[in-house]
């Protein structure tokens, strides 16, 4: 296979999804002549996902290139259920985000948006191919339910991606904080043993990159136009920045650890990482990386804020936790233990995240005027 492949020809199990993923996009109010030229292509580097397993216990062995490469079901097993977690992801996004395109506060904000949804789309369609093309009856019955699960009824796999979006202040929130989440998760497969899932990665996280820049960008913006206040824009932080978090998943995962053994699931910076794997901790030191991006985003961002206005920052990675070690635990945003009672610590969430009058407040009072700092659309 040619490196920067373009794959044309489909299976007929593959062609039979395309129609199910035609039906879906009419069932989530997606119009596909807001497509205009643009194509669901599947995408394939083969030069950068390497030939030789580059960690764990099969080290040095060649990738595998198809499903009946693989030695052991239990690693076929890990490797369809990232492919599904992955694609499931993809598909929610557009659910939770597609009803924003009539609201849109620019065109370029209105073209920026379609476009995520346009790659979000083809992103599901290449984990959808792997999943009918190298994994049989199995992933064809995984990517039919790719189409069948749907955020709006809150049954997608990961909560995040269940979350409603309901303004665009949220879908900044999303974009710079889930989607960069997403940029680590494509990049620790990047390296996957499975060649086909390593090699579908370098054109997503071309893609993805473009999605995670909308989000710090829309921010940027908002806080440097300041009509909304600062105060107000960091609750809407606080809310979204745990929700990242946890999508690292728990502390001291098993599940992690057999993925990096079975060399399907690396670290975020496994080819440039010095020294052996602490493969008890694996998702701990991915978030720690993750997290410390957010803060120096943050800081960027805070920097254009008015004159008066509080600075802007991620809080503790302590606070609002529901996965991890810090779950179901009650830390302030500053990571200082919470002292008060079951109904005092309510009331500091409440505090801490917007209610639904700021809510109703940001919607009908601030995005009435110009709220967000214009950008031209320049067919970019």
């Amino acid at each position: 296979m040619a490196d920067g492949e373009i794959v044309q020809d489909y299976t007929q199990n593959f062609e039979a999804w395309i129609q199910d993923f035609s039906e879906w996009q009419t069932r989530i109010g997606f119009d596909p002549s807001w497509l205009g030229d643009y194509r669901f292509d599947i995408k394939f580097d083969w030069d950068t996902a390497g030939s030789q397993i580059e960690f764990g216990d099969f080290e040095g062995k060649p990738k595998w290139e198809r499903g009946m490469h693989i030695p052991q079901q239990t690693i076929r097993d890990a490797i369809i259920n990232m492919v599904s977690v992955q694609g499931d992801t993809e598909f929610a996004s557009v659910e939770q985000q597609n009803h924003l395109l009539a609201s849109a506060p620019t065109e370029y904000d209105r073209k920026s948006a379609l476009r995520i949804m346009c790659e979000e789309q083809r992103h599901g369609w290449q984990m959808a191919y792997l999943l009918c093309t190298f994994f049989g009856e199995r992933g064809i019955r995984e990517a039919a339910k790719l189409l069948e699960r749907n955020a709006q009824e809150g049954t997608r796999v990961l909560g995040s991606f269940n979350e409603p979006i309901d303004h665009w202040l949220d879908f900044f929130m999303f974009t710079h904080f889930i989607d960069r989440d997403g940029k680590y998760q494509l990049k620790m497969l990047s390296t996957s043993s499975f060649k086909p899932l390593a090699a579908s990665m370098g054109p997503m996280l071309k893609e993805e990159s473009f999605h995670l820049g909308t989000g710090a960008n829309g921010l940027r913006r908002i806080v440097k136009q300041g009509k909304v206040p600062c105060a107000l824009i960091q609750k809407y932080v606080n809310k979204w920045a745990s929700t990242g978090l946890d999508l690292f998943g728990t502390d001291n995962s098993t599940s992690a650890q057999w993925a990096y053994v079975y060399g399907v699931k690396g670290r975020y910076d496994e080819r440039e990482a010095q020294g052996a794997a602490d493969r008890e901790h694996l998702n701990e030191a991915s978030r720690e990386l993750y997290y410390q991006e957010l803060c120096d985003e943050m800081r960027r961002i805070s920097k254009v804020r008015k004159k008066g206005e509080p600075d802007l920052y991620v809080p503790s990675d302590k606070f609002n936790r529901e996965i991890g070690k810090y779950a179901g635990q009650r830390y302030t945003v500053h990571g200082e233990p919470f002292e008060g009672d079951e109904a005092a610590w309510e009331e500091y969430l409440i505090e801490a995240m917007p209610s639904d009058e700021e809510e109703e407040r940001l919607v009908n009072e601030y995005m009435q005027q110009e709220w967000i700092q214009y950008r031209e659309w320049k067919g970019e």
